[in-house]
This record gives structure tokens, C-alpha cells and sequence, in this order.
């Protein structure tokens, strides 16, 4: 079936199966790399997106679930040539080692960011705990989101 999708405020009119998980169509049909294959079973969160503004695990999210909301992946998280609080803090934080999670981890902490503007440790910690990092950079992560609201940590 053909169905249109809201993509980092582009339309994209693409063929999808029924049960088609958003992720394939976002990598496959619209080109769009930075969500990532992890686990297949929202256990990781490597395919972090937005839907309107919440955090979805697009490996098991059908992507005809997304038609008329607006889905945002980290290639839309910037504005122009601004980069967002939160990748900007991840850079001065130095959080990415392989990089490969880092944008399910950002994701997620922009949905949770839109939800509480000035998150505590702990609220961090719950909500990125569906998060996993082979690097091990859960600290970083957690300094970082401190600096995206204007915050130090520790």
C-alpha cells in the first residue's frame, strides 16, 4: 500500500506493507540512516525516533501508525544550521565512542526533554534505562542532558 509520511517536516510518499516497521521504511524508502537496526524487539533503542514528539522504537512501531503525525529522526533534531541543545551538549560532553546508539539515546532524551524541562538524575536515569551503550558512556549521557538545560552535573 502506498502511504504518506511527515518525516523531519518533509512528506514522503512511500510503499509500505501493512505490518512494515517504520524503521525499514525510514532507512529503505526515505533515506534516512540515522535511526539504526539494533535488536529488532525495542530492547535496545538504537531506532529511537519521535512521533509527534514522543519516544517510539521504530523497529517494532508499524509505520502505517505514523501516517498523520509528524515523525522527527535525529536528521531532523537540528534547526538550519543550529544544532540542538542536546547534540551540541553530547559533543562538548564527548559522549559517542563507537556512535552507533548515540542517536536512539538522543532521541530518547528529546522526548523526554519535551516532557520535563529540567529533568532530576533520577528522571534521567529511568528514561534513558531503555537505553543500552556498549560503550558504556551512562555518565556522559547523563552530564550532557544537565548541560542541554543549562545544568551542570555532579
Amino acid at each position: 500500500m502506498q502511504i504518506q509520511l511527515q518525516v523531519n517536516n518533509e512528506v514522503h510518499v512511500v510503499d509500505a506493507e501493512a505490518d512494515e516497521p517504520l524503521l525499514w521504511v525510514l532507512r529503505d524508502s526515505c533515506d534516512i540512516a540515522g535511526p539504526k537496526f539494533g535488536c529488532g524487539a525495542a530492547l535496545c533503542g538504537a531506532c529511537t525516533v519521535l512521533v509527534d514528539g514522543v519516544a517510539v522504537r521504530a523497529c517494532v512501531y508499524p509505520a502505517v501508525e505514523a501516517v498523520g503525525k509528524e515523525v522527527t529522526t535525529i536528521e531532523g533534531l537540528a534547526t538550519g544550521d543550529s544544532l540542538h541543545p542536546l547534540q551540541e551538549a553530547w559533543i562538548a560532553e564527548s559522549v559517542p565512542q563507537c556512535g552507533y546508539c548515540q542517536c536512539g539515546q538522543i532521541m530518547t532524551a528529546a522526548a523526554l526533554l519535551n516532557k520535563v524541562a529540567k529533568p532530576t538524575e533520577e528522571q534521567i536515569e529511568l528514561a534513558m534505562s531503555g537505553n543500552l551503550c556498549r560503550c558504556g558512556t551512562y555518565p556522559r549521557i547523563v552530564k550532557a542532558i544537565f548541560r542541554a538545560t543549562g545544568r551542570t552535573y555532579g
